[in-house]
């Protein structure tokens, strides 16, 4: 199908169902749920596709979607959007807020389900007229922010089969209408650190004879991420940044424990792989300095999501297609996670950002309770995600003489 061909068959599809997918979106947006609690989402989206003449298969848990478009003849290509909400309050004025207490959908997830659920409409009406060269599987997948719910899309053989995936994040400082892209890493490794420091405790009249455990903890709160920039390549960025702690509960009395908890990100892989030994070992370097014994719980997050360059080679030339020229921004790999890594390492595919951003207005930062994104943003990713599927999928196809990929042009 070649791209002017495209575009049109995109115009009159968004023409007829851009409003209706809006309000799916405000829906969505107005009816929040946790990880692995998706069950009305998970049913919404269900309905749809069912309606579509297509079927879905709901994850074991209750939650979660994978449904397949299209015949196994030929490639397989996958699209993915989380389906969860953030544990914020929504401190929007708007009429389609959330509507569930300390819920809410502040990183556009509500977005992306929009967008696949738009790509899936118009994909099965490619494949109802014999336009589709192979299958497209949709993947709805739950808990992101947990992580965890790619780890369940794979366990259930989510990607099995599937040659190339892709999937988007809204962009906040990127205009509508715009696509980051970057090859090689994009985002980074995030993990969550829990330490407990123990002592005897006593009065502060006399912490000689006594372990000072609050100093203990200031300096383990101050020395760790000194030290790790010390010990790690400073190209990987390797951070450790704090964001709970407590300890004690009297101004004249040393307590006898006390917590920290904060996340270390990455940029590299190699650093990621090392990182909890080294902390264990700058760890228990410095609680035993100040006479204090610390425990650390160290929990996996996410590796570092690593585009494919081929893969992201195909969202531009579908970006330019479907978008038109001008459409593609590079990027720059940030010290966000997002488990859209988890399927990078078992097969290739490529992660972009779509701009949410009314051109010349606000920038709402995601994971804040004031996020809001500009909805026609919905339609570019139903444009760039359906353009991406089907060029991947004919450029995937063996080259005979009568299939020429230069169709695509």
């Amino acid at each position: 199908m070649r791209g002017r061909e495209l575009r049109g068959e995109l115009d009159a599809f968004l023409a007829e169902t851009e409003q209706d997918l809006v309000a799916f979106r405000r829906d969505l947006h107005m009816y929040p749920e946790l990880g692995f609690a998706e069950y009305r989402t998970t049913q919404r989206i269900t309905e749809r596709l069912t309606a579509a003449g297509l079927v879905p298969a709901v994850l074991p848990r209750g939650t979660g979607i994978i449904c397949d478009v299209g015949s196994g003849d030929g490639p397989t290509v996958a699209l993915r959007a989380d389906i969860d909400a953030l544990p914020l309050q929504d401190e929007k004025d708007a009429p389609y807020r959330s509507t569930v207490p300390g819920a809410c959908h502040a990183c556009g997830h509500d977005v992306h389900t929009t967008i696949l659920l738009g790509t899936s409409l118009f994909l099965a009406q490619q494949a109802a007229a014999g336009l589709l060269p192979g299958r497209v599987r949709l993947i709805f997948q739950p808990a992101e922010e947990l992580p965890g719910g790619a780890l369940e899309v794979m366990a259930q053989g989510g990607i099995s089969g599937v040659d190339r995936i892709f999937g988007l994040h809204c962009d906040p400082r990127l205009d509508v209408g715009q696509v980051g892209l970057k090859p090689g890493p994009i985002t980074s490794a995030c993990d969550r650190l829990l330490i407990r420091v123990s002592g005897p405790g006593g009065h502060t009249a006399r912490p000689h004879l006594t372990a000072d455990l609050v100093f203990a903890l200031a300096k383990i709160l101050t020395e760790l991420p000194a030290a790790l920039s010390r010990r790690i390549d400073p190209r990987s960025s390797l951070s450790l940044v704090w964001g709970r702690v407590e300890a004690g509960s009297a101004a004249n009395a040393i307590p006898d424990d006390g917590i920290a908890e904060g996340t270390v990100r990455c940029l590299d892989e190699n650093a990621w792989h090392v990182a909890p030994d080294l902390i264990k070992s700058l760890l228990e370097s410095v609680a035993g300095a100040y006479g204090v014994e610390a425990e650390m719980e160290y929990t996996r997050g996410v590796p570092p999501v690593v585009n494919d360059e081929m893969s992201v080679e195909m969202l531009a030339e579908a970006a330019q297609r479907a978008l038109g020229a001008g459409s593609v921004a590079p990027t720059q790999q940030s010290l966000g996670g997002e488990d859209f890594a988890w399927y990078l390492e078992s097969i290739p595919g490529a992660f972009a950002r779509l701009g949410t951003r009314s051109p010349g207005g606000r920038t709402y930062d995601i994971h804040q309770g004031t996020f809001d994104v500009d909805e026609g943003a919905i339609a570019m990713g139903v444009r760039l995600m359906a353009a991406t599927a089907l060029t991947a999928l004919w450029e995937s196809r063996p080259v005979t003489v009568t299939d020429p990929i230069t169709t695509l042009a």
